[in-house]
């Protein structure tokens, strides 16, 4: 059985917060032995690249784009998909589980897919989504911290 894989999302322009949030994701999901799924980018994609790769874990970048000089250090194989934000799907459809670092507009839809293909989905920080009555939809388990994240997904494949 191939190890698990986790995606870890977030924006390219996020706070400091969310890049030392997405680095220690990166480095105890390499530690767990997962690989690690991101879109290859800047921001929260750098971040959980870098900890997961100083880590000694595989992480593998979806860009949507085909130029090299776009894709972030840290990355153990590059998937060039030339299709936008379209990736976004082929990242969420080839992971096990998801864990969203932060927010964008980007973020968002990969939260959605997620929740639409019905696989573990944990926030750190990000995205409240409100039904129309104005009342919380459970759309992710909420952690408070990068451990208690990499806990709750690790336990939710379990």
């Amino acid at each position: 059985m191939p190890p698990i894989q986790i995606a870890v999302c977030g924006p390219r322009n996020c706070t400091e917060i969310d890049t030392t949030n997405a680095r220690e994701v990166g480095r105890l999901l390499a530690t767990a032995g997962a690989t690690v799924l991101c879109g290859g980018g800047s921001g929260v994609m750098a971040a959980v690249a870098a900890g997961a790769s100083d880590t000694g874990g595989l992480v593998v970048g979806i860009r949507p784009d085909t130029d090299p000089e776009n894709a972030c250090a840290g990355l153990s194989a590059v998937l060039y998909t030339n299709m936008g934000e379209a990736r976004n799907a082929i990242l969420v459809w080839s992971a096990d589980a998801v864990i969203v670092v932060g927010g964008s507009w980007g973020t968002l839809s990969e939260l959605a897919l997620a929740n639409r293909r019905g696989i573990p989905v944990v926030t750190l920080g990000g995205w409240t989504i409100l039904n129309e009555a104005g009342d919380p939809v459970s759309s992710a388990i909420e952690a408070e911290s990068p451990t208690a994240a990499v806990e709750a997904v690790l336990t939710a494949l379990k």
